[in-house]
């Protein structure tokens, strides 16, 4: 592959969510004729395993990605070859090439590296004196350097879009970079290219990427959705359906938080409360007949109302719909075993949180009842 080859989007992570995501956008955005990518993906966490995806996810080829689940009530099924990535660097072995790299051409930075991943250690100070061959420790310090680059290379703005699951990860992630920066007594010039010129865009993303596939490659479900909150010198790197620019996540993380993951939670609860299958999965806890009228009863008396306090009535509608789409995915085994893990910090928040969001509701449920008797949802966060 030619080293010269230019590649505006840098994403740092190889997860298999980004290959389904991310990446799959910028394709087929590309594929569709619109001005996308390509994308040099960089591994940052020096696994054996993200090291191994690196090659075969710059294939010339491409990699696979396979769409399989329930779209409006009807079956899909296809396979994409993905063909965004061009170049695939490791951060540890290929520093000095990224950074000159990134100085030139960086016009956006893709992350998905965990939560963890925009935390770095409490006594790290960054060299930015001079161009160093071996990279700081954490994401957030790397991301400095390769900045601090890039300001002295041209000073063109760069555009972060961190798809980390973490509220407000744009927010975030500037707050550690700029934390940093200060730590290591960064000229005022480069402090305020940080905080005046780059952007750093929260955002929220939605895909089940139930596996992966050998050497790289994802199976995912239909439903994807990269909503981006809209600010100042805001740049997307694809024109694509499920990419959005929004004034405000919260509505976008209400829906989510508050049905998609509020039924997670009250299926988990009927799980551990009922003595059923160790394995036993949302799709098939929805078969039996006396779970779904629990789950839809909760949608229909309690969330739906709630939703419609708030104006949003004809949102939670359709989202409930696709929830239950998603929810019924044949190719999907999503155990509630695993849903469970964490369960009274999750009630608190999905279904205590509902609760304050909407205070004038009145008359709960019996379920409700039941799962907040058990759980206090005032001792929790949103």
């Amino acid at each position: 592959m030619p080293a010269e080859i230019a590649t505006p989007v840098f994403q740092f992570g190889t997860s298999r969510f980004l290959q389904a995501h991310a990446d799959l956008f910028i394709h087929e955005a590309s594929e569709a004729g619109s001005p996308s990518g390509p994308v040099t993906v960089v591994a940052i966490s020096g696994s054996a395993a993200g090291r191994a995806r690196l090659h075969a996810l710059a294939r010339d080829e491409g990699y696979p990605v396979i769409i399989r689940g329930l779209e409006a009530g009807r079956r899909v099924e296809a396979e994409i070859r993905v063909k965004s990535i061009r170049r695939a660097l490791d951060a540890e072995l290929d520093w000095a090439r990224l950074v000159a790299l990134f100085g030139e051409q960086a016009d956006f930075v893709v992350s998905n590296t965990t939560e963890a991943g925009l935390a770095f250690p409490p006594n790290l100070v960054v060299d930015l004196t001079s161009r160093v061959s071996v990279p700081p420790a954490g994401y957030p310090a790397k991301l400095l350097v390769l900045l601090a680059e890039r300001f002295a290379a041209s000073g063109r703005p760069v555009v972060m879009l961190p798809t980390e699951l973490v509220e407000r990860n744009g927010d975030t992630l500037k707050g550690a970079v700029i934390s940093l920066a200060q730590r290591s007594r960064a000229p005022d010039a480069l402090l305020s290219f940080l905080a005046e010129d780059c952007v750093f865009a929260n955002s929220l993303v939605d895909r089940i990427v139930s596996s992966a596939i050998t050497p790289a490659g994802a199976v995912a479900e239909p439903y994807a959705l990269w909503a981006i909150e809209a600010q100042a010198m805001l740049k997307l790197p694809c024109q694509h359906p499920c990419v959005t620019v929004v004034n405000d996540l919260d509505q976008i993380e209400r829906l989510k938080l508050h049905i998609l993951n509020l039924g997670h939670t009250v299926l988990a609860h009927c799980w551990l409360a009922g003595g059923l299958k160790q394995d036993l999965t949302v799709r098939e806890i929805l078969r039996l007949d006396q779970y779904r009228r629990l789950l839809m009863a909760i949608y229909d008396s309690e969330v739906g109302p709630g939703f419609k306090l708030r104006g949003l009535e004809h949102e939670a509608t359709a989202y409930m719909a696709t929830t239950l789409d998603r929810f019924d995915n044949p190719f999907l085994d999503h155990r509630l075993s695993d849903i469970a893990v964490g369960h009274p910090t999750k009630v608190q928040r999905r279904i205590g949180g509902f609760l304050r969001w909407v205070p004038e509701r009145r008359g709960l449920c019996p379920l409700i009842e039941e799962i907040l008797s058990t759980f206090d949802p005032a001792a929790g966060g949103q």
